[in-house]
């Protein structure tokens, strides 16, 4: 497929003269985002009186602005006809179910068989957005609700909603040990120190702020609805397991697992065999970037998170 090229002028109003130049094209320019539109200075696609710009250079009263960027191309993810949960669609976003065990982006050791390769068959314009019009992901053992951008309108606004933290994300999670009570935990995430394959609590990490409080206590664990202020990698795996609460299941941020005195073989085995963390988005709200009405969708817990609760309740 050949690329979109995007065609845009404008001239910096008086209001504007002084700013920073991308965050000045962002407010020009509102259905591309910032992030976006950095991209295209690095690129050498805006000129500024027909000088290429640097994106912290001061916009200047008057002067011409001109763009002409390319989309990104189709990536070589291939379609696949695989089963995906459609909670929503419509013209300019879907919210997908996703399953524990799917992979949202192909990668190394995953080429296919992703979310990402189902929605490319599912709706085929996709393939024109960055990453398939997916603005947040899941891990791949984390069940739950994400929302698909559809068009690129969308997408940015979507963005935009994210780094204003306008978008409400609640998760259900079982954790080891028993909690009194709510709160909050505000430490910045970082890649660990000695295994670059995990995140931590780093004191140079990015911010990162998790909100939980009791949903239900059982003999030896706590059942916690868990809501993202920001969306860090691995953020609710980690703030918990800083807690020293990890999430049950969680291979990575678990530990060894804490048997409380007294559970039933049946419960025993159920915990061992839990082979996944126990954590599932269950709640999205945010702004429809078409309609501009708050929308909100609901996920009811996975059958294996289920039988797991149902298996503690009994002991």
């Amino acid at each position: 497929m050949p690329q979109t090229t995007i065609h845009l002028d404008a001239t910096i109003p008086p209001e504007l003269a002084g700013k920073r130049l991308d965050a000045v094209l962002a407010r020009l320019f509102p259905d591309y985002s910032r992030s976006r539109i950095q991209q295209w200075i690095e690129a050498g696609w805006v000129r500024v009186d027909d000088v290429v710009p640097r994106i912290r250079d001061k916009a200047t009263e008057g002067a011409m602005v001109v763009v002409r960027a390319c989309l990104d191309e189709p990536g070589d993810d291939a379609p696949q006809d695989l089963p995906l949960d459609i909670v929503h669609e419509d013209d300019s976003l879907i919210v997908i179910h996703k399953p524990a065990g799917l992979v949202v982006h192909p990668a190394a050791g995953h080429p296919r068989g992703t979310l990402v390769n189902a929605l490319l068959h599912h709706a085929p314009e996709l393939a024109h957005l960055p990453r398939a019009g997916i603005v947040h992901r899941l891990d791949k053992e984390t069940s739950g609700l994400l929302v698909v951008a559809r068009t690129l309108e969308a997408h940015t606004d979507l963005v935009r909603q994210l780094q204003a933290r306008t978008v409400g994300r609640e998760y259900l999670a079982l954790v080891q040990g028993e909690m009194v009570a709510g709160g909050t935990v505000d430490e910045p995430i970082g890649r660990h120190p000695v295994d670059r394959k995990r995140m931590a609590v780093v004191g140079g990490g990015r911010p990162a702020i998790t909100h939980y409080r009791v949903e239900g206590r059982l003999e030896g664990f706590t059942l916690l609805r868990v809501s993202l202020e920001t969306g860090r990698t691995h953020q609710i795996r980690v703030h918990m397991a800083h807690l020293r609460h990890p999430i049950v299941g969680d291979p990575v941020y678990g530990g060894r697992l804490r048997l409380p005195a007294g559970l039933s073989d049946t419960a025993i085995d159920t915990l061992q065999g839990f082979r996944r963390q126990a954590l599932h988005a269950t709640r999205l709200t945010l702004v429809h970037p078409g309609q501009g009405d708050t929308v909100c969708w609901e996920a009811s817990i996975p059958p294996d998170m289920a039988d797991l609760l149902t298996c503690l309740h009994g002991g």
